[in-house]
């Protein structure tokens, strides 16, 4: 059986980080799969590649890709000049469910965080989303604080 590792992402995992962002009920309406990946695709994955203080993470076995997510490191002037990880776009492909894979994920991305001297890691997740509330809940983070966006 294979190694599970975990590194930066290539250009060459894009369709199959996409396939998990898709990969739900939320997803499904706003992510496109289509192959090759779209060019925003594209264009998103070389800024996020080039830009020191974002790091999109894959979880391997072998030559598939099963797990992904995304740290940006923020610099503040609260909490008297803290950084902070913020942790997006979680997913674990839906056939490796259940085998405590986005637990290992985290963890590494709390690892990263903590290595680069943050000192908050915050997430966002949909308010639809219970299970994913009760897994960041397991992993000890708390719903502090409330979250608003707008669309542009």
């Amino acid at each position: 059986m294979s190694e599970i590792l975990i590194r930066r992402a290539e250009k060459a995992d894009l369709p199959a980080i996409v396939a998990m962002l898709a990969d739900d009920t939320l997803g499904r309406t706003r992510e496109d799969t289509s192959t090759p990946p779209a060019q925003a695709y594209l264009d998103a994955f070389a800024a996020v590649d080039s830009n020191p203080n974002q790091f999109l993470a894959v979880m391997t076995v072998g030559d598939d890709v099963i797990g992904t997510l995304q740290i940006s490191f923020l610099p503040g002037l609260s909490l008297q000049g803290a950084w902070r990880g913020q942790i997006e776009a979680v997913r674990v492909a839906a056939n490796r469910r259940g085998e405590r894979l986005g637990q290992r994920l985290l963890e590494w991305a709390i690892e990263k965080c903590r290595e680069r001297g943050c000192r908050v890691v915050q997430l966002t997740t949909n308010k639809s989303r219970l299970d994913a509330h009760r897994f960041y809940e397991r992993l000890g983070f708390k719903a502090s604080n409330i979250g608003y966006k707008l669309d542009l």
